[in-house]
């Protein structure tokens, strides 16, 4: 399937056709300094010539230039579009509403949202019959925690004007974190990654068992790392200070922080990295600087990080920078042994991405942590993206109704962990089956003992598990005093434990304690019906007469043991006023299964 992605910037243009079955660009084509005397324009690699002078007129140029070549058969359109606020968790058929939203964004991101509309408008012109997807740079971080998206500031200024951290470069995160446990052969549901897109734009992003939980960007592209241009983290009382002292508009303050300063204010020469690296070599001490800062800032989010999620195993480098700057990579890298880090600077130093090899590790053989230097290729990712929509669009069957579960807080046990509890050799007696096959709630109960409070008659579900697991809402664990993360169930690696009190004894298990994923079971045929597969994320929207709410990050667990089944917790069913016996559909909205309510 060949794809035309459209990547619009404030004074770029970047259009590829990709193959998305060989996963090649059939053809690129940039413009670049548009505005600007040194703008120009090149289709693979070749420039050509062209006469126009305003954005609009240049984009349509381009479009119908790169789109002419032979051998093109564009069955779809790939947008990036860096702000979807907090309604798209996913890639998206772009309509109407769609083009609104991004419009009603401009001021959360007044240098890419409008280009980034343009850029559609025009496409949709020129491709009317095509299926148009927009791929949001915020998207993948909205599995961020609300202890992650939150800032101190007054809850009412922040739902009115919805000010969270959004993050950025979702696309690039996504897609090079999915790359590393590729190249690694393992289940990306067991790595703790850090990844490391380091250009002009830059920003870290924690990836952990394949869900962002921080980044460093925010409610803007500004906050986090020393960038290009822009300053990263500032302290705020500077802005006000400077307004007084200088007697400038704030205007004239976004200047100075978004274009003034960064890379390009520390070192007084270049936002340029590698110009910054030459000056340093020659005796520069402000360009020695901005290295020092630059290098520092990055380092101090690594260590955050990895205290966040509990420990490291992959340490990501990608972008500009991160993938060409050997420099950055062993000043970010040294002094970090106390966490595992260990840089191979031989390999290092010999670290060259090519078509042929994408994907190089640079870690000391003494390292506990991968170190992977990885080419991203977010026209690729967006490719990739808008293909299974082109190709999905139109396999959901709008007429398959889909039971919806509450799940209370329940325990599976191991059979040494009931032995404890029970006695050993004690067996599990069915109290009633559960909705999935061979699987029930049994007569016997556990106490959860928590740090404040304690929660009895826990019921233990059946049968017995390789593994013990506490699941939980957030409700129970604010009233527990223990932080719980949001996890697949099977998947309690570096999760809290908790003690588990029996009548015959108690125990504390190291680990297990989670709030669950919310889910929709399915069995293999349902998964073929609905025209989704094992692992896919999806948006749940629940609609009645009364109220409008959606669920987002739903995964779809696909096995031959299951049946069909969505589950949500106590809290979700109770904010959503659904109870057991209440089913669904999936329709296909804009690549969102919408959950309907009906009453049966």
């Amino acid at each position: 399937m060949q794809i035309l992605v459209v990547n619009c910037g404030s004074s770029s243009i970047k259009l590829e056709i990709i193959d998305t079955y060989t996963k090649t660009a059939i053809h690129q084509l940039n413009a670049n300094h548009i505005g600007n005397i040194e703008f120009n324009i090149a289709i693979n690699n070749q420039e050509i010539d062209c006469n126009e002078n305003d954005y609009s007129n240049i984009l349509q140029f381009c479009i119908k230039t790169i789109t002419k070549r032979e051998n093109i058969n564009i069955l779809g359109v790939g947008h990036r579009v860096v702000h979807g606020g907090t309604k798209y968790f996913q890639p998206t058929i772009i309509d109407e509403t769609v083009e609104a939203t991004i419009e009603s964004l401009i001021p959360l991101a007044p240098l890419h949202n409008p280009v980034n509309l343009e850029g559609i408008k025009i496409a949709k012109q020129i491709f009317p019959d095509l299926i148009h997807v927009a791929v949001f740079d915020t998207a993948f971080h909205q599995s961020l925690p609300n202890r992650a998206k939150q800032y101190a500031l007054p809850t009412s200024l922040v739902e009115k004007y919805q000010i969270y951290r959004y993050g950025f470069h979702g696309t690039s995160h996504k897609y090079v974190s999915e790359q590393a446990a590729k190249f690694l052969n393992m289940d990306i549901k067991g790595l703790r990654m850090i990844s490391c897109h380091l250009g002009n734009g830059a920003s870290a992003c924690a990836v952990e068992y394949g869900r962002s939980v921080e980044t460093s960007m925010g409610f803007t592209a500004l906050e986090g790392l020393v960038m290009g241009t822009r300053s990263g983290d500032i302290d705020a009382g500077i802005l006000f200070y400077l307004a007084q002292q200088e007697n400038i508009s704030i205007k004239e303050l976004e200047d100075i922080v978004y274009k003034e300063s960064g890379l390009k204010g520390l070192s007084n020469l270049s936002n340029n990295m590698k110009a910054i690296l030459d000056a340093a070599q020659n005796g520069d001490d402000n360009c020695r600087k901005a290295i020092q800062v630059f290098s520092h800032r990055l380092k101090k989010y690594i260590g955050a990080y990895a205290a966040i999620m509990g420990g490291l195993d992959v340490l990501i480098f990608t972008g500009g920078i991160g993938e060409n700057a050997k420099e950055i990579r062993h000043r970010v890298c040294e002094q970090l042994g106390f966490i595992g880090i260990i840089i191979d600077e031989d390999k290092n130093c010999d670290a060259k991405l090519s078509n042929q090899q994408k994907v190089i590790e640079i870690e000391a053989i003494n390292s506990k942590v991968k170190i992977l230097v990885i080419a991203t290729d977010e026209e690729l990712a967006i490719a990739e993206e808008a293909s299974k929509i082109v190709n999905e669009k139109n396999k959901v069957n709008n007429n398959l109704s889909i039971p919806i579960a509450i799940s209370a807080r329940h325990v599976h046990l191991t059979r040494a962990t009931l032995d404890i509890l029970y006695g050993k050799d004690y067996e599990l007696t069915v109290k009633k089956p559960l909705s999935q096959p061979r699987q029930f709630a049994a007569n016997e109960t556990v106490t959860l003992i928590g740090v404040k409070n304690n929660i009895e008659n826990v019921r233990i579900l059946g049968p017995l598990r390789s593994k013990d697991q506490v699941e939980i809402s957030r409700t129970d664990e604010f009233f527990l005093g223990i932080d719980a993360p949001v996890r697949e169930s099977g998947h309690t690696e570096n999760t809290p434990g908790i003690t588990l009190e029996g009548p015959k004894g108690k125990v504390k298990i190291k680990e297990g304690l989670i709030c669950a994923w919310r889910h929709i079971h399915m069995h293999p045929d349902d998964a073929k019906a609905f025209g989704v597969k094992d692992q896919d994320v999806v948006s749940v929207d629940i609609n009645d007469e009364s109220r409008a709410l959606t669920f987002h990050n739903v995964i779809i667990r696909v096995s031959d043991k299951f049946k069909l089944e969505m589950h949500i917790d106590t809290d979700e069913g109770n904010a959503a006023e659904i109870t057991n016996g209440e089913e669904g559909v999936l329709i296909p909205t804009n690549q969102t299964a919408c959950l309907v309510k009906k009453n049966v």
